[in-house]
């Protein structure tokens, strides 16, 4: 049998549906599983330890037989921690069955058997009855259903049902509580991932569409790693308020609901942003806490627990409202069974049947644009390197091609004096964004967008011109990996026939960059955990391992390093350029050589990144933005993902240089992939 998986095509720019062996699907889905992350994760591990024990001495102390039900169990951990508490039984529900076969082979090596039954179903299909999958009711609930969201994993329903059908009235819960914290800000670089700013281009200001300003925006939370964004990036509007609780050892409601905090503004500005994150209460008395606060309230920033499967949440309000120190708000948060969504309003009223609908974007280019390709085209030194670079190879008789998804740049060229501006942009819903902007700025008749692709245009669709200028960010919505960007290059390839001798093409190259880092803590998502509170996880291991070598461990996979602290091991190297200058060419390209550990530390894996070519003097990295500094530090353009290639086994650098990292990359250009290969060599 045979699985149908999406995969960016690099030479068309589109997804294709590839035909993959019925394995595929699994082995991608353990290989980049969070199971490694939970399993590093001591501070998760530690809390749920110590409140299951807990749970199971109040039991016991009651003189009940201590009967628990674990939802969600993934590897069993959880279960064999009741029972070596003193659970006399446990029942394991997964619904993943790779991993209850997983769970159940923990358990066995670990000698649970006897006492922990692995249920393969979903909690709401697990019955309860002599001939049922659970013999009698537990009175003890233990689950891990939560995601950075606290309830987007269906945390909500799932209780609901357990409580109805599952487990016993008055049970005892961990965690027992969860409370979801909240904090209005002012920030300007977090609104410039919802809102676009004006752009002045040579006296002209080029405004966004009114539509775009009153568009409340996507709808989904925008997740991140909250601890690297420094408090200098925001100002508080108001205190951190409490929002709600649930408690999970009471009967629990999925039905829409509604919270409301009100309080005085504690600093003038534009309320525009809601920082968020919630904590767990493993036991009643809240005495052992697992919070998920960002590293930077904490006191002593080294007692901070990082963990990439539960991070922080942002949510960007439906519209900024400047707000005076000293005024009353209130500030509300809804949900449903599976999402957030917050809204302020004055003094002490909330409108709540009106603000209850989930916010939604009416403007189309919260659909279109990413939150950092907002970002990306906020973003105003990168924004004047085009434009300096457009001035450099622009002239009134230039007739311009530009070649990216929703972009500015042909606005920038009519601007700048291009004589004809031509744009292709194939999905239609971008092409409608582009067009609002156009219209807003009067601009109509200054640039065609084209519904075509490069292959398809003609000389007819230029009007019988010849393209003097072919220009691109290059920027593409299905681009997963930097190189996925070279779909400019097969575009360019496709218009050989249509380009004026001479033509300048805009960036003129791409050079992939390679760099040696040492992981503050991404590591912990892809390494072996072996023992995990003292109960042996190697047969996790062992089939993340084998799904990694099906594929996985031979490619890199995208991460926004901005979030993800490393150290530099090496030096920045450049390992390959694309001559955009040339077609693509129909051999492969390749590149060996090696990179000098020059930095002590241990070597997880590689960074990679495009830096573009715009003229001679300017270019654009989508990876690095500042030189590396003695200590290695490292500082990553926050808009576009970089390359990751995990080793399989680190290396410890002793910073002499005398050890090196050598690779063999190659470029495919049949398929528009990279294939890479390294090794440590010796002296």
């Amino acid at each position: 049998m045979k699985t149908f998986c999406g995969r960016a095509n690099p030479t068309t720019g589109a997804v294709d549906w590839v035909e993959e062996s019925e394995e595929y699907d699994y082995h991608q889905e353990i290989a980049r599983s969070c199971y490694a992350d939970m399993l590093h994760d001591r501070d998760r591990n530690e809390k749920y330890n110590q409140g299951i024990r807990a749970a199971v001495s109040r039991v016991k102390a009651r003189g009940e037989r201590v009967v628990v039900l674990d939802i969600g169990t993934g590897t069993g951990l959880l279960s064999m921690m009741a029972v070596s508490a003193g659970a006399d039984f446990c029942y394991a529900v997964e619904v993943f069955k790779p991993m209850a076969r997983a769970a159940a082979s923990i358990i066995k090596k670990n000698g649970f058997s006897d006492k922990i039954k692995v249920i393969n179903k979903h909690s709401t299909e697990v019955t309860v009855g002599p001939d049922g999958d659970m013999q009698e009711r537990a009175n003890i609930l233990v689950t891990e259903l939560f995601d950075t969201e606290l309830i987007g994993e269906g945390a909500l329903p799932s209780y609901e049902h357990a409580h109805l059908h599952l487990v016993q009235v008055g049970c005892e819960a961990v965690p027992h509580r969860a409370t979801i914290y909240a904090q209005l800000v002012e920030s300007e670089l977090l609104w410039s991932w919802t809102q676009i700013r004006p752009v002045q281009v040579d006296g002209r200001k080029l405004l966004p569409p009114a539509a775009v300003g009153q568009c409340a925006g996507a709808p989904s939370v925008c997740d991140i790693q909250l601890s690297q964004v420094p408090p200098s990036a925001f100002t508080p509007i108001g205190p951190l308020c409490s929002m709600f609780s649930v408690d999970f050892s009471r009967q629990v409601s999925s039905a829409p609901c509604s919270y409301t905090c009100r309080f005085t503004v504690q600093a003038g500005g534009r309320a525009q942003v809601v920082l968020s994150w919630w904590d767990l209460d493993m036991d009643p008395s809240g005495s052992i806490v697992c919070s998920m606060a960002p590293r930077w309230t904490y006191s002593d920033p080294t007692e901070y627990p990082w963990r990439d499967h539960w991070m922080q949440s942002v949510y960007f309000l439906p519209a900024e409202r400047t707000v005076c120190e000293g005024e009353e708000l209130s500030l509300s948060v809804f949900h449903d069974d599976y999402s957030l969504w917050y809204n302020l309003s004055e003094g002490y009223q909330t409108d709540v049947d009106k603000s209850f609908c989930q916010q939604s974007c009416t403007c189309q280019s919260h659909l279109v644009w990413t939150r950092p390709r907002f970002g990306e085209l906020n973003d105003w030194q990168r924004t004047e390197s085009y434009l300096s670079a457009l001035r450099n190879v622009l002239r009134n008789d230039s007739v311009c091609l530009a070649i990216s998804d929703g972009s500015l740049l042909p606005l920038y060229a009519h601007l700048l004096g291009a004589k004809k501006v031509f744009s292709l942009e194939n999905s239609g819903m971008s092409k409608r964004v582009i067009e609002q902007f156009l219209e807003a700025n009067s601009l109509k008749n200054g640039v065609q967008l084209l519904a075509l692709r490069a292959e398809q245009l003609t000389s007819t669709d230029l009007e019988g011109e010849q393209i003097s200028v072919l220009m691109g960010e290059p920027y593409f919505s299905t681009s997963l990996l930097p190189w996925h960007s070279l779909f400019f290059w097969y575009c360019r390839t496709a218009l050989a026939s249509l380009l004026r001798p001479g033509a300048t093409i805009l960036p003129s190259s791409a050079t992939l960059y390679l760099l040696g880092v040492e992981f503050q803590d991404l590591w912990r998502i892809r390494a072996p955990c072996g023992t995990c509170e003292g109960f042996d996880v190697t047969p996790m291991d062992e089939m993340v391992q084998q799904s990694l070598d099906f594929r996985e461990s031979r490619e890199a996979e995208p991460h926004h390093l901005w979030e993800y602290p490393c150290r530099a091991l090496t030096k920045p190297h450049p390992v390959m350029t694309f001559d955009f200058q040339q077609c693509v060419p129909e051999q492969p390209i390749n590149s060996q050589g090696s990179l000098p550990l020059v930095g002590r530390g241990r070597c997880h894996g590689f960074a990679l990144w495009m830096e573009y070519k715009l003229t001679d003097d300017i270019t654009i990295s989508m990876g690095l933005t500042k030189p590396i500094n003695e200590e290695g530090e490292c500082v990553w353009s926050p808009h576009r993902k970089q390359g990751v290639y995990f080793l399989q086994t680190p290396w410890e650098s002793s910073g002499d240089g005398r050890t090196a990292m050598a690779y063999n990359i190659t470029f495919d250009p049949s398929i528009g992939d990279i294939k890479m290969n390294f090794s440590v060599t010796q002296p």
